[in-house]
């Protein structure tokens, strides 16, 4: 299978990536395992969570998904370790535990993930949201303590414009810090103008590595839903339900004609799209059953001829 570099990190891995924020919510921690184990198994390695999955769901604390990363590495020991990269996020409002990019929040949350994952060092760790609240300055200083001090291999940023991303980048070379190595952006089919433009532009002038997020758009470009009646008491209906518009239905569309001419689903097309896309290194993707994995691993073996990327283009525009 194919390696990408992911930016100058030092770091390769499959171009597809495991969203973790499935974990302990709509796939328990049985399940969860075994998706980690059917992830490594087929060749795969980044797996992406967050100090904050799930908080949302009632009863939850933040830190499961970590806690079942955490186990599933446990069970393997050090061979298991060697097999995946672990990236994980702090920012978000965990409630009770704190928010933002601060330094001492930061320092605080970056040693309960380390805790909760049962390692010695995060391999990719990212800020999960731009706290314009805290100076640069200090947020890239927590950082570089935690490189320094061999608890965190790479930094990376996600939901970061373009400007601040720029910023970022100009406070690490200035102050000698660790810079932002890796951008999780949200970015696929549906949702383009964020990362396309000015920002995907500096993520390939400095070499950034790009593992965008929602790469099936909660679940839309699946094409399970295709009306208000399909999202009916489903976990997910905030999320699609945006994206259920007559430009939505017209990728859908698409995606049904081309999967079919290719003997695929249109997850998989969803999919290959954004891996086919200029400065995206992985796209994120999650799975709550085996069988949904494993469509969604089948995609790293489609190769987009120019006609579909031209169509998929023209009716995402």
């Amino acid at each position: 299978m194919e390696k990408r570099k992911l930016g100058r990190t030092g770091i390769e891995i499959a171009p597809l990536a495991l969203g973790g924020n499935v974990f302990g919510w709509t796939a328990d921690e049985k399940t969860s395992l075994s998706l980690i184990d059917m992830f490594v198994e087929r060749g795969f390695s980044l797996i992406d969570t967050a100090d904050v999955y799930s908080i949302w769901v009632d009863g939850h604390h933040g830190g499961e998904s970590e806690e079942i990363i955490g186990a599933w590495l446990k069970r393997g020991g050090a061979r298991a370790r060697e097999k995946v990269v672990i990236a994980t996020k702090v920012g978000w409002d965990t409630k009770t535990f704190g928010k933002g990019l601060s330094k001492a929040h930061i320092l605080r949350s970056a040693e309960a993930s380390l805790k909760r994952l049962g390692v010695d060092q995060i391999d990719l760790y990212q800020a999960h949201i731009d706290d314009t609240s805290v100076p640069l300055e200090e947020t890239l200083e927590a950082f570089a303590i935690l490189v320094d001090s061999g608890k965190v291999l790479a930094v990376g940023a996600s939901n970061f414009a373009a400007p601040r991303l720029a910023e970022a980048l100009a406070v690490s070379a200035k102050r000698g810090f660790p810079r932002f190595e890796v951008l999780q952006p949200h970015y696929h089919l549906a949702n383009r103008p964020f990362f396309e433009g000015p920002l995907r532009d500096l993520c390939v002038a400095e070499e950034i590595g790009v593992i965008s997020f929602y790469a099936l758009a909660g679940g839309f470009l699946t094409g399970k839903y295709r009306s208000e009646k399909d999202l009916e008491g489903k976990a997910r209906a905030r999320t699609v339900s945006h994206y259920l518009d007559p430009r939505g239905l017209d990728i859908l569309a698409e995606l049904d004609r081309i999967a079919a001419r290719l003997n695929a689903t249109p997850a998989q097309i969803a999919i290959a799209w954004v891996m086919a896309q200029n400065g995206v290194t992985a796209p994120i993707a999650s799975a709550t059953t085996p069988a949904q994995l494993d469509e969604i691993l089948r995609a790293a073996e489609i190769t987009l001829d120019r006609a579909a990327l031209d169509r998929l283009d023209r009716v995402s525009a």
